[in-house]
């Protein structure tokens, strides 16, 4: 699948706002798809981050007064993690809002399409990058069937050599995975 047929394939229609989050706090991210054939950018969190330590995640954060609304935050998050100077223009679409279990977090996740990514440059909370063949990727699919699972959310898993990701990550990556698939043979 060429990143032009991703392209077409995830645009969709940019609302940056969330009304209903509840008691939760707010983030948002992006999902950076780049290069031919096309990869995805995820990044490591050091383990000794109070929340979410040693994860995989996308770029991105948490919401602050002064961001105009969740994609400002999503960029900014982004140049701060990883340097990258990503514009609006950049950003081709958004997935549905996804809830984190443990640290009461809504996130709207927007997807990017860039050409190719130079000079990346972690700052405190990435301890690594991660840039990952997204389709083959997207193949490793596992689904958590779980019956002592309590949670009203079903629970996904991806694997990058020897890296897990899982919850609210990989709920995104699973809706990426269902719209290749839904639009297009991949």
């Amino acid at each position: 699948m060429t990143l032009e047929k991703i392209k077409t394939t995830l645009t969709s229609e940019i609302n940056p706002k969330i009304n209903n989050y509840g008691n939760n706090k707010l983030a948002s991210v992006l999902i950076i798809i780049y290069d031919d054939p096309p990869k995805i950018l995820m990044t490591k969190k050091p383990i000794s981050m109070a929340q979410h330590g040693g994860e995989i995640s996308f770029p991105g954060g948490k919401y602050i007064q002064s961001d105009s609304d969740l994609l400002e935050t999503a960029i900014r998050e982004t140049k701060e993690e990883t340097g990258l100077e990503i514009s609006k223009s950049d950003i081709i679409g958004q997935l549905n809002q996804v809830t984190t279990l443990n640290s009461g977090f809504t996130i709207l996740p927007f997807v990017c399409v860039l050409d190719k990514i130079n000079n990346l440059v972690a700052n405190s909370e990435v301890e690594s990058f991660l840039q990952i063949p997204l389709i083959t990727f997207l193949e490793t699919l596992e689904n958590d069937m779980d019956p002592n699972h309590n949670s009203i959310q079903e629970m996904y898993i991806f694997t990058f050599e020897k890296n897990l990701i899982w919850g609210a990550t990989a709920r995104m990556l699973k809706q990426v995975k269902d719209n290749l698939t839904k639009k297009s043979s991949f």
